[in-house]
């Protein structure tokens, strides 16, 4: 494969790789053996130039470069997957435009053709040199109006809108303990149907304490007192929990007087600790007596192997090996265990069966962690192990106890989960811990609810499940089990991964599920990066979480994910609002300003006034609705989904019935106004006539509609109170209140420039009290069942499940977006021609 750095128009050449690919790039350096233009350099060596070629190689190099051109789009072009909004968005300002350009040219058109009809062939006047100017200032007023239609069409306010609210919620996020990295994450949590969340730390309070134990044949409850323990038992216990830990975990003193002593470290770890603190000792003495430098051998903790263990060695030459892990796991290589005596005892298969129906069990069942501490010794006679043989070396243990650590779920997570079932959001617990804790703390939070049809899966029976018999995932597989899954516990960030992609990559739903993942760990980074919104833990997350995540939860909450969700579906909801105010007044000007052109020769909103209104519409009503704060209503509806259209049919009916009553009040106004108010008819004036006071009540009462009309789009599912909640924005008040004030300013002290003339307090009156007409004829619209109102179309759909197909990303390749790999084809179309020159030459 080439690279070349600069082509000679400047644009940069990437990854073009085949037989041809030399030729292809050498081309340009045709021209230089005409003269046209020096040969560029790479790395400071000039390129050399292809000897010419027959037709017979041509014809074959065509072939190849038609190969080329179709690999290129296949394997290294892959389109870069739009955000949901990002992609209803796109299409529908297409659309918008494509028809406000088809107006304005229009109007344009219209207005010429009947100024020339009427001038030349009705009046029979012929064109004069010296009317010249004359007709070209016609002309130039009604190309100004034609680009005012177009001006007024185009929702070039769209994007100051989304932009203004996505940072809007990002800043208010902030105090909501989410930190957006990407600032589209915001949005797609709007749409999340799906999330898939760890356990500790997010579900439960991460202050995790040993609350039972099984030591010396006895299960207790509650901790016991160290005298009813056999001394040489609590030795073994003390000194393999303080050494077989990381030194960096510690328990420190509670910062203030009557607070809970301080974990730092390791949450697992620090519960150990905390039963040394119980049982009256201290750790601290052990650990200066051996300090890490001490340590021979250390085995850390990781996902497969599911256990620690820490190697010292003895005065005598031998070596012991304290580990701990998940009971299941370290118990299975245990072939003894301390009796009551302290003993060590035989430890056989049904006795390890029999532990885990009466101990184990009964712990995860309470919803507890349980872990198994245990030592080997290995005697110095026996000469040195082979430390790397794990298998080997981590077998023959000795059991000393086994602990059941509880996390206690945080106070405020099952009604989060209640709002997100009640929000259409399916929460799923990923964890690596036992499944009977898992299953407890699941029902414990809400997960699982009696009566419902869900399943609990252990990593293993998962993969069984979903994989084939060459070991490969299977979508098929796994669409039969993830729809039901509530619970997946003991897995592996492989697992993780796989769910998640699953999930995504289905297909069995009406539309594409939306995915939230939660991780804290090096090895979330895959699952993160996969999932439409990833949120990485802000205290316990490790660097690598958090930069492969789209959110960092700074207080490693889930109720923050409820808040995630409630501000994405705000977005959306903000964004239809603008969009359904500012389609309103898009249709009712370019009608306004098409059919007042056409039947008076001149708009009745002139093109300034127009700019006018498009400053009210885009700017001040971008900011007045995209900055409404979220409410706990927005949880009671299910998620949009990626092909739900932005403008329902509940928009549309608010769109179409505003504009009618709006176009009947301007329309009445522009043909009967002047007898209404007493005054002088503005229609069919000279070309640089005086603002009149007919026109300047039109434009008025305009945007008096617009402005109480604002207050209308508030709401965008049938509310009647539209003024609820609004004294919590005070942008919106200050938008309203201000563009009110301008308009005063305009109508009274605008003249020439504005095209107004000076209006009388009662007229003034008239104007507003027509505006706030609006708001009675909203209540009328909303009283009118949209089921009825089958004819109204819906508008700014997403993409269909084909489409998705098409658009698949492709992993592990290079991402470039449609006019990038346009550029690319006309690249290559462009030394297909210089190749062409170089035949004829």
């Amino acid at each position: 494969m080439l690279t070349l750095g600069q082509d000679f128009m400047g644009e940069r050449i990437r990854n073009i790789s085949g037989p041809n690919s030399e030729t292809i790039f050498y081309q340009h350096h045709l021209l230089v053996s005409t003269g046209v233009y020096a040969a560029k350099t790479q790395d400071g060596i000039a390129l050399e130039i292809q000897p010419l070629k027959s037709e017979e190689a041509t014809e074959s190099e065509e072939k190849e470069e038609k190969e080329e051109v179709k690999q290129v789009k296949k394997v290294n072009v892959t389109k870069k997957e739009k955000s949901v909004l990002q992609g209803k968005l796109t299409r529908l300002a297409v659309q918008i435009g494509k028809a406000g350009l088809f107006m304005s040219a229009l109007t344009v058109i219209i207005l010429i053709l009947y100024f020339v009809i009427n001038t030349f062939a009705i009046q029979g006047l012929s064109w004069v040199a010296e009317c010249t100017p004359i007709y070209i200032q016609y002309f130039v007023k009604f190309f100004i109006i034609g680009v005012t239609v177009l001006v007024v069409a185009v929702p070039e306010g769209l994007p100051l809108a989304v932009t203004i609210s996505l940072a809007y919620s990002v800043k208010k996020m902030m105090k909501d303990n989410n930190l957006v990295r990407h600032l589209d994450a915001c949005e797609t949590m709007g749409n999340a149907t799906a999330i898939c969340s760890d356990k500790t730390g997010t579900l439960t309070m991460n202050r995790m304490t040993v609350v039972q134990a099984y030591i010396g044949d006895t299960h207790y409850k509650n901790i016991p007192e160290p005298d009813v323990i056999n001394p040489g038992t609590v030795d073994s216990l003390i000194n393999s929990i303080s050494v077989n830990s990381a030194y960096t975990t510690k328990i420190l003193p509670p910062e203030k007087e009557g607070g809970l002593p301080r974990h730092v470290g390791n949450k697992t770890e620090c519960a150990l600790l905390g039963l040394v603190l119980n049982l009256k000792r201290d750790y601290q003495p052990i650990r200066d007596e051996i300090p890490e430098e001490k340590m021979y051998k250390v085995y850390t903790f990781n996902s497969s192997r599911k256990s620690m263990s820490t190697v010292l060695q003895n005065p005598d030459g031998g070596f012991r090996m304290y580990s701990k892990g998940a009971s299941e796991i370290v118990l299975r290589k245990c072939s003894r265990i301390l009796d009551a005596q302290g003993q060590p005892r035989v430890f056989k298969a049904k006795d390890r069966e029999e532990m885990v129906r009466k101990v184990i069990e009964p712990m995860a069942c309470d919803g507890l962690r349980t872990i198994c501490v245990a030592y080997r010794d290995f005697p110095a006679e026996a000469g040195e192990p082979n430390w790397d043989n794990e298998n080997d070396i981590l077998n023959e243990l000795t059991c000393i106890a086994v602990v059941g650590i509880e996390d206690p779920v945080r106070p405020e997570v099952p009604e989060a989960i209640s709002k997100c079932q009640r929000a259409g959001i399916t929460v799923r617990m990923v964890t690596g811990d036992n499944i009977n804790t898992a299953r407890a703390i699941a029902t414990k939070c809400g997960i699982l609810l009696p009566g419902e049809d869900f399943m609990c899966l252990e990593g293993k029976e998962f993969n069984r499940l979903i994989r084939n018999d060459k070991g490969e995932v299977e979508q098929e597989r796994l669409d039969k089990v993830w729809p039901k899954l509530r619970v997946l516990a003991r897995s592996s960030p492989t697992d993780k991964h796989t769910l998640v992609k699953g999930i995504i990559d289905s297909t069995v739903g009406e539309t594409r599920q939306v995915v939230a993942v939660t991780g804290d760990g090096t090895n979330d980074g895959p699952a993160l990066k996969k999932a439409d919104v990833g949120f990485a833990m802000g205290i316990a997350g490790t660097d690598v979480a958090k930069e492969a995540s789209d959110i960092i939860l700074t207080d490693d909450n889930f109720t923050s994910i409820v808040k995630a969700v409630m501000w994405g579906r705000n977005v959306y909801d903000s964004i239809s609002k603008f969009l359904q105010f500012q389609l309103t007044v898009n249709v009712v000007a370019v009608i306004v300003a098409f059919t007042g052109a056409c039947i008076t020769q001149d708009s009745p909103l002139k093109a300034v006034q127009m700019l006018w209104v498009n400053l009210i519409m885009d700017t001040l009503a971008s900011l007045a609705l995209a900055t409404e704060p979220p409410t706990e209503s927005l949880l009671l509806r299910k998620p949009y989904g990626r092909d739900k259209p932005l403008i329902s049919r509940t928009m549309m009916k608010n769109i179409l019935g505003h504009a009618v009553f709006q176009l009947i009040i301007i329309f009445t106004l522009l043909f009967a106004g002047e007898k209404f108010f007493d005054i002088d008819s503005g229609r069919n004036s000279p070309l640089h006539s005086p603002p009149s006071e007919h026109y300047t009540i039109v434009f008025n009462v305009f945007v008096m509609m617009q402005l109480f009309n604002e207050i209308n789009a508030r709401k965008i599912h049938g509310e009647r109170n539209v003024f609820e909640g609004v004294y919590k924005n005070p942008i919106f008040c200050s938008v309203v209140l201000g563009t009110f004030a301008l308009q005063i300013i305009i109508v009274q002290f605008g003249g020439k420039p504005f095209s107004c003339a000076p209006l009388t307090i009662d007229q003034w009156l008239w104007c507003v009290f027509i505006g706030m007409g609006e708001l009675l004829w909203g209540q009328l619209i909303s009283a009118i069942p949209t089921h009825h109102l089958k004819f109204l179309k819906e508008a700014g759909h997403g993409i269909t499940k084909e489409e998705i197909h098409k658009e698949e990303m492709t992993e592990d390749m290079d991402e470039i977006d449609h006019a990038e790999m346009e550029l690319r084809r006309g690249q290559i179309l462009w030394f297909r021609g210089l190749n062409r020159i170089q035949t004829q030459v």
